[in-house]
């Protein structure tokens, strides 16, 4: 006999589960790992990312997986300051046609505007903003929010530390090497060593700031970018909103398709129901999840794993109850897929979390 869903359930899923950001990070991340004699391709692997896949220019993961390899590879090099390492190692060739657009834009402004414009096209983990601050004496702020205020706090550092470094390293190449901002601002606290900070932004920085932020001269973001082609702008612009048109498209299935898994669980629609619902083939929906670089089973496990890890939270319920509630036959499929998941058993799981969260 099927189970309805427990009104008691979280209702709904959030977008951490979809794969809608392009691995530039990770990328970079694995190749300043190999010159420090780190292999990170056993982790990426374990959250299905081989080398044949991370290979793919379709490729895109989701914030769980990316912050599970950030999490880990910070673990591994034991470098605080990784951020920053990955951040100084990046060029705008990594970001495709963004990157040429931005070289090809009038002025340095004009391209921070660009790329925070179609910052979901970039890889970004952060959500950016900016504008030109009167309080500031007309400097122009560039602003990084994280996508998640409860986020792993050494993530959260190390995302805000590769955004600021990305955008340092990237003006130098494009601009000039005598880039400078006027100040940049991180929301963590003050680290141990301020050599690196010094060396990459050679400006005043502040630690335990409100929020994340770089602050920019006029006159710099004035500068005329040396490699400016109107005609070459305009056309990129072109593809890149036809991309964008395709990525919104990408997003709302996936997100459409999670909601429908979680609100569902315990009972998992079937791959055709779910082709029905959206009135085509099983074909097309498998292949437009192919386009957007995952499958129904993988986004049904990302589903399946966020509500175990919501429900692992609430004492009162028995690894059975959280079994059931999350489609599971029974606690040993259970306890597979979090030794899958997390290399740990649920009881060891849900110890941490709690311990995390205190």
């Amino acid at each position: 006999m099927s189970l309805a869903p427990d009104p008691t359930d979280p209702p709904g899923t959030s977008r951490s589960t979809s794969a809608t950001i392009q691995p530039n990070i990770l990328r970079c991340l694995v190749t300043v790992a190999d010159e420090r004699g780190i292999d990170l391709r056993p982790l990426l692997k374990q959250v299905g990312l081989d080398e044949t896949v991370m290979r793919s220019a379709a490729l895109r993961v989701s914030y769980r997986q990316g912050s599970a390899v950030i999490r880990r590879a910070l673990e591994l090099t034991r470098d605080e300051r990784l951020g920053l390492r990955v951040g100084a190692a990046q060029h705008l060739t990594a970001w495709g046609l963004l990157g040429f657009a931005l070289m090809a834009d009038d002025t340095l402004r004009h391209a921070i505007e660009t790329g925070v414009k179609y910052q979901n096209l970039s890889g970004a983990m952060v959500v950016w903003s900016a504008a030109t601050s009167e309080a500031e004496g007309e400097a122009f702020v560039l602003r990084a929010d994280l996508p998640d205020p409860a986020m792993d706090p050494a993530v959260a550092s190390f995302l805000s530390e590769e955004a600021f470094a990305s955008v340092v390293t990237l003006s130098r190449l494009a601009v000039d090497p005598a880039f400078v901002p006027r100040a940049v601002e991180f929301s963590f606290p003050p680290p141990r060593r301020l050599d690196l900070y010094d060396a990459l932004f050679r400006c005043p920085l502040r630690f335990g700031a409100p929020t994340n932020r770089m602050l920019i001269d006029a006159t710099w973001a004035r500068t005329r970018m040396p490699g400016r082609d109107p005609v070459a702008y305009a056309s990129t612009l072109e593809m890149l909103d036809a991309q964008m048109a395709s990525r919104r498209d990408q997003q709302d299935l996936l997100e459409v398709l999670e909601i429908s898994v979680a609100q569902n669980l315990p009972v998992i629609p079937s791959f055709a129901e779910q082709a029905r619902r959206h009135s085509t083939s099983e074909r097309t929906l498998r292949r437009r999840l192919a386009d957007c670089g995952t499958t129904y089973e993988a986004l049904v496990e990302g589903v399946r794993r966020e509500r175990v890890e919501q429900l692992l939270l609430r004492p009162e319920l028995t690894l059975r109850d959280i079994a059931r509630r999350a489609g599971f036959s029974d606690e040993r499929a259970l306890r597979r897929a979090v030794r899958r998941w997390h290399g740990s058993s649920p009881v060891h799981l849900r110890e941490q979390m709690r311990r995390d969260r205190s």
